[in-house]
């Protein structure tokens, strides 16, 4: 297992390699122990043993960091099925455009390692390993008020695109990384609270889109904006 990146958390030493299907089962166990300690399990979609094999199995990307030898944080990249509901289509691509989509998919750190920046270090780490001839976008989803998610988003380029129901019925943001470079957007700036979800709708339909967040009093806003 080849080393990709070496680093240190405080003072412990932790490296980062591209995971295969032997990992599994340590994924499996690191992705358990991450939605126990949620108080709001909500907040993240956990995938199936089946989902992480087919990631695993060259259907995108998958790295993982290790401290002491063990699997401590990982982060996927998924070259996810054509089908109807596909988040390319949120971004405005026509069908033929959507294999050149990669998605952002889950991201878990061990709570005992939190506070060092692990997850955005392994956003950058595995950013790196998208081969940009093959692909133009990355997409993801994330939750209203998932404020640790959504900053981790922001911090990366990406810009709110779409704002529905998927999942069953859960809402979430629609997030688009262009790869190619980044966007130039409009001055025009609409500012509307988080939990707002019919006036965001409707600023993402008039051809907005969502390029950061802040805390206002006690609440949290999206700042809207236009691509020239």
């Amino acid at each position: 297992m080849s080393t990709i990146h070496e680093g240190l958390l405080g003072d412990k030493p932790f490296y980062v390699s591209v995971l295969n299907k032997s990992h599994l089962s340590e994924v499996l166990t690191l992705q358990e122990i991450v939605c126990e300690a949620l108080i709001d399990k909500n907040i993240l979609q956990p995938l199936s043993e089946e989902e992480f094999e087919f990631i695993l199995d060259g259907n995108g990307i998958m790295i993982g960091a290790y401290a002491d030898d063990k699997l401590i944080g990982f982060r996927a990249l998924l070259i996810p099925p054509i089908d109807e509901e596909h988040l390319g289509y949120d971004i405005g691509l026509e069908k033929s455009e959507l294999k050149r989509v990669l998605y952002q998919e889950i991201s878990s750190v061990d709570p005992n390692y939190r506070g060092f920046g692990l997850q955005k270090t392994l956003a950058t780490v595995i950013m790196k390993q998208i081969d940009t001839t093959a692909f133009d976008y990355v997409a993801t989803t994330v939750m209203p008020y998932n404020i640790a998610s959504l900053k981790d988003k922001f911090s990366q380029g990406f810009y709110i695109v779409a704002l529905k129901y998927i999942y069953g019925g859960k809402l979430r943001y629609v997030f688009a990384l262009d790869l190619r470079g980044e966007p130039h957007y409009e001055e025009e700036i609409v500012t509307i609270s988080m939990g707002d979800v019919e006036a965001q709708q409707r600023l993402l339909l008039e051809g907005f889109v969502g390029v950061q967040m802040k805390q206002l009093a006690d609440d949290w806003v999206v700042e809207y904006k236009k691509i020239k």
